[in-house]
């Protein structure tokens, strides 16, 4: 029978490593799996499932052979990546990193600040996350709008965003990262977006030209709140960094308390398919 390889912090019971990898049938790289958690797979020639515990799952493609099932953790993360995004828009909008900053000098910024109320806002990526970060925003009495790539009850087209963009005064990215969405989020895009407008990103670094957005930034004209970038992590020396308008947050929007137990269950349930021949859960699509 050919063996389950986890990461150990799941505590599902399996081997952390086992001897042999070319026993292992059922995957499991490490969360935010550094690229010699995906090149083990080469070792692993009668693998037939790998698990991420991402959304995301472009890092993995380039080495997975096209025999092999890959899974992404589809509800996962979905909560506390909203929770983040939510957090970042506050944060932005309120000046609550301006006021962080500040502490150290005892400086009292008191300022007239923009609400959350009332504001205008669009979330490009109608998935799990989007829709997870749109009820969240319900309560705030913001106006949101969802955009997904084909029209549906409650979900607008992406083919609307050049009316939407001008109008907007909150733009946030929740969506994966394909030949559909790489650059997204380019100078066009950007000069669509009225002066003054927050774009928040807790999908992936790559659906933004960070370019593009450099200039944008330093312009003054569009206001970012990022917790991906492109390149990730950010060398320290890019401007990104120290742009005024700018907050950045270290790729954590999924990796808190919540994370663990939701993905425990989420492998148990799919070891449990794999092991009887019951067909797979979030599959994606090469």
């Amino acid at each position: 029978m050919l063996s389950v390889l986890v990461p150990g912090d799941l505590q599902l019971g399996y081997s952390d490593l086992p001897v042999d990898l070319s026993q292992v049938g059922f995957y499991v790289p490490k969360y935010m799996g550094l690229r010699d958690s995906f090149e083990l797979i080469a070792q692993m020639p009668n693998l037939e499932v790998v698990q991420l515990l991402t959304v995301g799952f472009d890092a993995a493609l380039e080495y997975l052979p096209d025999h092999v099932i890959l899974c992404n953790a589809v509800g996962v993360h979905d909560a506390s990546t909203a929770e983040l995004a939510v957090g970042l828009v506050l944060a932005s909008l309120r000046g609550i990193d301006d006021f962080a900053r500040a502490m150290p000098q005892g400086d009292w910024i008191h300022d007239r600040r923009t609400s959350l109320v009332d504001q205008s806002v669009v979330i490009i990526g109608a998935g799990g996350v989007g829709q997870a970060i749109a009820n969240r925003l319900a309560p705030f009495e913001a106006d949101v709008t969802l955009v997904a790539r084909s029209q549906r009850p409650g979900v607008v087209s992406v083919s609307e965003l050049p009316k939407l963009l001008p109008e907007a005064d909150v733009v946030i990215l929740a969506v994966p990262l394909d030949v559909h969405t790489s650059g997204l989020v380019d100078d066009s895009f950007l000069s669509c977006m009225r002066d003054g407008a927050l774009l928040v990103n807790v999908a992936r670094g790559g659906v933004v030209d960070t370019q593009a957005l450099v200039r944008h930034a330093q312009q003054g004209r569009i206001r970012a709140a990022l917790d991906v970038t492109d390149p990730e992590p950010l060398p320290p020396e890019h401007p990104l960094w120290r742009i005024p308008g700018v907050l950045i947050t270290p790729h954590v929007g999924g990796n808190t308390s919540a994370f663990l137990p939701r993905a425990r269950a989420l492998v148990e349930k799919q070891i449990g398919r794999w092991r009887s021949g019951d067909p797979l859960a979030h599959v994606v699509q090469r």
